[in-house]
């Protein structure tokens, strides 16, 4: 099962070991959930439920039993619902699974883990590396193939070096341990289509580049007599307008701050509307239902917004469950929301021009740069590497507030029929055109059954 994702018509086409998969069996269109983004779909896939019954309604969102925006969080407790491995193995007890940097992972009831997990050291230093069950499997996959190369996996370095070593991971993972089952995540494209957009002659180069690491994984499955299930959680389309939907809240009185040390932090205690911003879906939470009508009236207005969804709304897409904000928003096809709250830049806090995916009240794709307004931000950073290594706290202040550098986005459903995930699966006998994501995981347990 390897998430390719971003893999689209518009880049299948350059890569011809991927390709090979559905030539073998099947290709197949691919419908989303929405919000198509990583950890919404990942949870629709293993569960076959969607949003409104599993939970996951986005990679983040603001948790009203502890006050707190959370975004990336990671323990699969957070997902409603009868996983596939859990199925699969209430039909045979032997069955064995690995989830391999799929999202979600933390507390799986899988075999084998593997997931970035940094160190975080206690005076704000972080380390790349990652975590596993078993715990041995860590020291085996460092000692033969390095440290998990965090800084490649993701922020302005991310490259081919993260899926290389997953997919190296992942060959000694099936080798050495046989899983029945597994669960592989394959992130490189996420980057050059975020940061230049699907159409740019760089996109295409990402595409065969994750096309040629993935062959020899490809050839290894399909040496050991493997089935082969291939699809992309969504397509990444062309942006050019990022929509500052926080901002405008603020400006209408509506979302609140506190300031600490000259820096402007979002206070969803006291604020009547905010919102999570997540690629082209924003939570809107409006804690007190009767400023509702007005919070609608402002983001409906809001240039760049196609849609603003009331609970009614929401079940159309099922997504109306408690996680999910008041108001859920939709950007229009070539505009993407920032988190961005501050009116001044010189207010904004420290982590704004880092990569902290935690810390920050929503998505930034900004972290995939560095800031292009300074021409000696790589000097600087590669100094404040240096200081790390030497053991001192340097922040790392690179990453941009300009967010027009951003290319492509995703989350809203796929219109451009270039643009759609898909399913390549190397098992002609399950064969059909069309795919929803909530039928992913009856498929998985076809094919093994098939096995």
């Amino acid at each position: 099962m390897i998430c390719t994702v971003g893999v689209t018509p518009r880049l299948l086409r350059h890569m011809p070991h991927l390709r090979a998969v559905g030539e073998q069996g099947f290709t197949a269109r691919l419908d989303t959930v929405f919000p198509a983004v990583t950890a919404t779909v990942q949870a629709t896939f293993t569960t076959g439920l969607l949003p409104r019954h599993h939970g996951a309604v986005a990679n983040g969102w603001y948790h009203r039993d502890q006050g707190e925006i959370l975004m990336w969080r990671q323990h699969n407790g957070l997902v409603g619902g009868e996983k596939v491995w859990q199925a699969a193995r209430a039909r045979d007890p032997e069955h064995t699974s690995a989830y391999l940097c799929w999202w979600w992972a933390m507390g799986a009831q899988v075999d084998t883990v593997l997931t970035p997990r940094p160190v975080y050291h206690y005076d704000g230093r972080k380390g790349p590396d990652c975590y596993t069950v078993p715990a041995t499997l860590h020291d085996e996959l460092t000692a033969r193939f390095g440290p998990f190369p965090l800084f490649s996996y993701w922020g302005p370095t991310a490259g081919i070096a993260a899926t290389r070593w997953i997919a190296a991971a992942t060959r000694h993972v099936v080798d050495r341990r046989n899983p029945d089952l597994s669960f592989v995540y394959i992130p490189h494209l996420d980057y050059d289509l975020q940061r230049f957009g699907p159409d740019s002659p760089k996109a295409v180069r990402a595409a065969r580049d994750a096309d040629a690491v993935l062959g020899p994984l490809l050839a290894d499955l399909r040496a050991r007599g493997f089935a082969v299930l291939a699809l992309s959680e969504y397509g990444i389309s062309p942006v050019h307008r990022p929509v500052d939907i926080n901002r405008a809240l603020r400006r209408e009185g509506l979302l609140e701050v506190y300031t600490q040390s000259g820096m402007e932090y979002l206070d969803p205690h006291t604020s009547r509307a905010f919102a999570v911003a997540d690629h082209q879906a924003a939570h809107v939470y409006v804690p007190d239902g009767t400023d509702i009508p007005r919070v609608r009236d402002v983001l409906a207005a809001l240039p760049g917004v196609d849609e603003v969804l009331d609970r009614a709304a929401q079940a159309r897409l099922g997504i109306d469950h408690y996680n999910a904000g008041e108001l859920v928003v939709v950007a229009e096809p070539d505009a993407w929301f920032t988190y961005y709250y501050w009116l001044d830049d010189e207010r904004a806090p420290d982590f704004a021009r880092g990569v902290e995916i935690h810390r920050k009240p929503g998505y930034d794709p900004a972290e995939l740069f560095f800031d292009p307004a300074d021409p000696l931000v790589k000097a600087k950073a590669a100094l404040a590497l240096l200081r790390k290594k030497a053991g001192m706290r340097a922040p790392l202040t690179l990453v941009p507030l300009d967010p027009t550098w951003v290319r492509g986005s995703h989350g809203r459903l796929p219109e451009n029929a270039e643009d759609t995930p898909m399913v390549l699966c190397s098992e002609p006998a399950e064969e059909r055109e069309r795919f929803h994501a909530s039928e992913i995981k009856d498929l998985i347990l076809g094919l093994l059954d098939e096995k």
